[in-house]
């Protein structure tokens, strides 16, 4: 996402961060084998994991979950409806693929991370194209 903003020139205009859902990797670069296949696309995945706080919520106007279980865990650590509303499935801003969820590709081959770059592309440029219409 961070790639897109920057490459539309509108980087001062958007803050947009990444986060999982549990600390153990917190900490740690992104899995190498995902950060060859972005770069092998023009990508440089540098960011550090972190886990999801409470006060994301109050940081972001939108939190993004890869699946349904990110979407329940991200739901139970919060009691407004307003903040529940900032929560959102990336596969929903998809225009190419139709996938209820991001597969998690870390326990398949190569073409697991090249689908899940090639939905992340695609759902990432439909999040943008409606964030700029806002």
């Amino acid at each position: 996402m961070n790639h897109l903003i920057e490459k539309a020139g509108i980087k001062k205009q958007f803050v947009c961060d990444s986060a999982g859902i549990i600390g153990y990797h917190a900490g740690e670069m992104a899995d190498s084998r995902m950060r060859a296949h972005a770069s092998r696309r023009g990508y440089k995945v540098t960011s550090i994991s972190r886990q999801v706080i409470p006060s994301d919520f109050d940081r972001f106007d939108m939190i993004v979950g890869m699946d349904g279980q990110n979407i329940l865990d991200l739901r139970s650590m919060v009691r407004s409806d307003e903040k529940l509303a900032k929560i959102v499935r990336m596969t929903d801003f998809c225009t190419r693929h139709q996938l209820n969820e991001v597969p998690d590709p870390y326990y398949g081959g190569a073409d697991g991370f090249e689908l899940v770059l090639d939905i992340l592309e695609d759902a990432c440029a439909g999040l943008l194209k409606q964030l700029q219409q806002r």
